[in-house]
């Protein structure tokens, strides 16, 4: 294609139709996008990135993967390590460090690489990320505690990982035709303009936050300028320094207390989303066949080798000592697919190590993005059999995630833990999700719909959304971004108040909760008159009839089957409780009804 804008313009559509379906499809979008990029460069060759971007392309992908590591420091912050189970922290040092020497060694072994690219490469496969493990774990059942150590150690390792890899890049380049004294010296000064500049950007950057030196509208822009321009900075100070400085940036200031960075997280999510789509297509399609040709038997041979033993051995030693069971060890030492960070970093290296002359070097980025489909194709299609095999699904979702934590909503999900279902509440008011928290409820403070939630929510034993916030501008937004996840008849709405929003006109695809007229405004005004949820009891001798004409002003909300099962009652949908259920509703308390009452 010779028309860079009309090239450009293609890489838009497919990158945002490639996202699309990976959403609809519910598939890491790295491998839509990937498929896409081999498609267009080395199989019908009608993109060349090369011709297209010529001496552009370079800072391209060096400034896109240096926002690409920024994004992933920002969300590294140690009190949330401190908090994590042992055994995450060892997955994310101990297995990690034994998966990079085993896979580094066996690369070396096994294919024609010097011994500065097997490092490298070793280090740039170490990486899973959230963006790969999310989908495969909301496809399979796993056990709650696997899945949460897997769901945590693809959010902390991206970083770490991440950090690894420029580590060892930053050895390899100083060790390019130098003796090994001259080599650490040289790495030394690097580690140190990197660490110094990541440092003072970090601490300069969040004094400028925290005086509000910026307007709100310029303060997203304004943190990716001087991040960008403390990475061209250090790389002039110390070649290859620049990608270390920017990690260390968004380390420090995740890790400063009295920043909200939640803006400045939304805009480099979006940002980052964009380059990665664009960047991969671009990166995929400047392989070449030959390159692809390349993966002959000893590429293969290494990959299981890094399937089969790299990763379980590295999970093996890091769980000794711990409660897992041997296969529970297994399931984890296979569940390991590779994604952004991994394939970014591998083609920017590349790029590197052909400039410099390493031998092998250009054989890298083919080899990660075997590494990155070969995993997520295999493990996405064999996990869900090898967890059955061993005995290791988890029972059916039967959770609710509700939107808004106001009082009513904070009751609801008392309510439903005190039958054992898992709860989580989502809200944008930290003083509302406190009361939440000191409830002892699992909260998420954000918006549910952002990358950040779909990173780090764990919705694992979670199936049904309830909407219950005063949120109008949200409340739909929240609805359609889940009812592709959970389904629309999982997603339930109260009815809006048309009295409060006479010219909008509600959308009601989504059910209608529990009545026509229970809006927010009613419901919040029951709990502030003194109304509490209570559960009664049906039998043969106190049946629904009876239950409605003892409790007249009643808003059923739910009802417990005798097989255990939670249904929600809806505008849409009515049904009628039977004998051996237990409806819960909104209602008085005992002492402020009269007559007598029938026990629960």
């Amino acid at each position: 294609m010779d028309s860079p804008l009309l090239a450009l313009a293609m890489i838009g559509m497919l990158s945002i139709g490639c996202q699309w379906l990976a959403f609809k499809a519910k598939l890491p979008a790295i491998l839509p996008l990937l498929l896409v990029g081999l498609l267009l460069g080395p199989g019908v060759e009608l993109l060349s990135p090369d011709r297209l971007m010529a001496e552009l392309l370079f800072p391209f992908i060096s400034l896109a993967v240096a926002i690409i590591l920024f994004e992933g420091a920002l969300t590294l912050k140690f009190s949330e390590l401190q908090g994590q189970n042992q055994m995450v922290l060892r997955l994310v040092s101990i297995a990690m460090v034994i998966t990079f020497m085993v896979a580094a060694l066996f690369a070396y072994w096994l294919l024609p690489l010097s011994w500065q690219a097997a490092a490298l490469l070793g280090a740039l496969v170490v990486v899973t990320g959230p963006t790969v493990i999310a989908p495969l774990l909301r496809s399979v059942r796993i056990q709650p505690k696997l899945a949460t150590l897997l769901h945590w150690e693809g959010i902390i390792i991206d970083p770490i990982g991440a950090l690894l890899a420029v580590l060892v890049f930053e050895f390899v380049s100083a060790s390019q035709g130098a003796a090994l004294s001259h080599a650490l010296s040289t790495f030394g000064l690097t580690l140190l303009a990197g660490i110094i500049s990541g440092v003072a950007g970090g601490w300069l950057l969040a004094v400028a936050l925290r005086k509000r030196l910026f307007p709100r509208y310029l303060e997203n822009v304004a943190v990716l300028t001087l991040m960008l321009t403390a990475f061209a900075i250090s790389n002039e100070l110390m070649h290859e320094s620049g990608l270390l400085t920017v990690t260390i940036m968004g380390i420090w200031l995740a890790n400063d207390e009295r920043l909200d960075l939640s803006a400045i997280i939304e805009f480099k999510e979006t940002l980052t989303v964009l380059l990665i789509s664009g960047l991969f297509i671009l990166l995929a399609a400047r392989l070449s066949r030959q390159d692809l040709l390349s993966l002959d038997g000893s590429a293969w041979l290494w990959l299981a080798s890094l399937l089969l033993i790299a990763r379980p051995i590295g999970v093996w030693c890091a769980s000794i000592g711990s409660d897992l069971k041997s296969k529970e060890r297994l399931l984890i030492g296979w569940i390991a697919p590779r994604g952004i960070v991994a394939a970014a970093i591998a083609s920017l290296f590349a790029l590197k190590l052909e400039t410099q002359g390493f031998a092998g070097g250009d054989r890298l980025a083919p080899l990660v993005f075997m590494v990155i489909l070969a995993t997520v194709i295999l493990q996405s299609t064999l996990t869900k059999p090898i967890t059955r095999l061993l005995g290791l699904e988890a029972p059916d979702r039967n959770g609710f995630m509700i939107f808004g934590a106001n009082p009513f909503a904070i009751e609801v999900g008392l309510c439903l833990k005190q039958y054992d279902i898992p709860v989580l509440l989502s809200d944008t008011n930290w003083d509302n999700l406190s009361q939440a928290r000191m409830k002892g409820l699992s909260v998420y403070y954000g918006h549910p719909t952002s990358e950040h939630a779909d990173n780090q929510l764990d919705l694992s034993l979670i199936r049904r959304l309830l909407i219950l916030s005063p949120y109008r501008q949200y409340n739909l937004e929240v609805a359609y971004h889940f009812q592709d996840r959970f389904g629309v008849d999982k997603v339930y709405r109260l009815p809006e108040n048309h009295q409060d929003a006479p010219r909008k006109k509600p959308l009601e695809r989504h059910q209608r909760l529990f009545a026509d007229d229970a809006h927010y405004r009613q419901l919040n005004q029951r709990i502030q008159q003194g109304q509490q949820l209570k559960a009664t009891g049906l039998s043969e001798t106190f049946t629904w009839e009876d239950y409605q004409q003892r409790h007249p002003i009643a808003l059923p909300l739910f009802a417990m089957t005798d097989k255990h099962k939670l249904r929600v009652f809806t505008a849409d949908a009515p049904f009628e409780p039977k004998p051996g259920w237990e409806v819960i509703a909104l209602t008085l308390p005992e002492s402020k009804r009269d007559g007598p009452q029938p026990e629960s």
